[in-house]
């Protein structure tokens, strides 16, 4: 008698462009204009006037804030819409981005490329796909190159005020140890705080930044 398959996993985000593209439709931000406040306490470890990258940055609430402070700025996001917006944010700032369109395995990755790396939110990466970005990550470092990262804990599950509902997608220290084994780790650390970026994320929440250095 042959076993019953194991039922294939739904997606978090079965068509992620269409997802954020509806998500990020419509005059407001999503997540607000200001930046995040992990990136904002920590961005201090990139040198100045690097290059950063921003992954998934959505509407470019990081990317523009960042290059305000004179980093030369990259930035990336699958969602057309949110992008454009992103572009307008800039503009509107009066500074310059390098703006992609492309998910994270499209996106055109280059190793030792960056002086930073910020990595806000991720969390629409499934496990196989956020190996894949972390491995990216990585190597696109340049020797000395940090990464700067924020995400939920599985705690947030229980406070439902931002992030996905699976629970494989949220982030524990032992994870972010293991999958950054090859960094030079600087901070790690799960926390609570009440967030306020926008209607996307809002209320109390159960945290964890991570900050990393290439040796």
């Amino acid at each position: 008698m042959s076993a019953t398959p194991a039922p294939t996993p739904t997606p978090a985000f079965p068509d992620a462009a269409a997802t954020w593209n509806q998500r990020f439709a419509g005059d407001t931000f999503l997540f607000g204009t200001e930046p995040n406040a992990w990136l904002r306490e920590h961005a201090h470890h990139f040198p100045p006037g690097g290059r950063v990258l921003c992954v998934a940055d959505g509407e470019g609430r990081n990317s523009v804030w960042l290059a305000k402070r004179g980093f030369a700025v990259e930035a990336f996001d699958i969602a057309e819409v949110g992008v454009a917006k992103a572009r307008r944010l800039a503009e509107r700032e009066g500074v310059q981005v390098d703006f992609h369109v492309a998910d994270c395995d499209g996106f055109a990755w280059r190793e030792q490329r960056y002086d930073g790396i910020a990595a806000i939110f991720v969390q629409f990466a499934d496990p196989p796909m956020r190996a894949r970005l972390f491995a990216h990550c990585i190597a696109a470092l340049k020797p000395g190159g940090v990464l700067v990262l924020q995400g939920y804990t599985p705690k947030q599950l229980d406070y439902r005020t931002g992030g996905p509902p699976q629970v494989e997608h949220l982030y524990t220290e032992a994870m972010l140890r293991e999958a950054f084994a090859a960094l030079e780790i600087v901070e790690l650390r799960e926390y609570e705080a009440d967030v306020n970026e926008g209607s996307g994320h809002r209320g109390r929440s159960a945290l964890i930044g991570l900050v990393a250095r290439r040796p």
